[in-house]
C-alpha cells in the first residue's frame, strides 16, 4: 500500500472517506476476496494511486467485513468504486475496467474536485 491507500472500516468511514475527501478526492473500492473481477481491478487501482502520487486517496473496503458500508451505498455488485469529493459521492462504476477507463475516470474525478469550491 502507498501513503495514499488504506483500508476503511465502518468505524473510521467518516474520518477516512468523508473528511479526507475535503482535502483530496477519495476513490472507495468496495470489493470482496472471493470476487474474481475484484482481483483484476485491485492491482490497477493500486497502480493508479501510485502513478497519480498524491492526487487522490484510495480507500479499500472488504464488503464481507463491512456490510453496512456496502448497504448504505446500495452496492449491487463487486467491485464497486465510488468517488467522494468534498464530503459527497460524485461518481461511481462497477465491475473490472480497463486501465484507460480508470485514467479517464480518475481525471474526471480530480477535475470535478478542483472545480468544486471548498465549503
Amino acid at each position: 500500500m502507498s501513503d495514499y491507500s488504506y483500508n476503511v472500516e465502518e468505524s473510521d468511514f467518516e474520518e477516512l472517506v468523508v473528511a479526507r475527501s475535503h482535502e483530496l478526492p477519495v476513490l472507495l473500492d468496495i470489493s470482496a476476496e472471493w470476487c474474481a473481477p475484484c482481483k483484476v481491478l485491485a492491482p490497477l487501482l493500486h497502480k493508479m494511486v501510485t502513478a497519480y502520487d498524491g492526487q487522490f486517496f484510495l480507500g479499500i473496503v472488504d464488503a464481507d467485513e463491512n456490510m453496512k458500508i456496502a448497504g448504505r451505498h446500495k452496492v449491487r455488485g463487486f467491485p464497486t468504486v465510488i468517488a467522494y469529493s468534498r464530503g459527497v459521492e460524485i461518481d461511481r462504476f462497477h465491475s473490472a475496467q480497463t486501465e484507460g477507463f480508470l485514467r479517464n475516470f480518475i481525471e474526471s474525478v480530480i477535475e470535478k474536485h478542483r472545480s468544486t469550491p471548498a465549503v
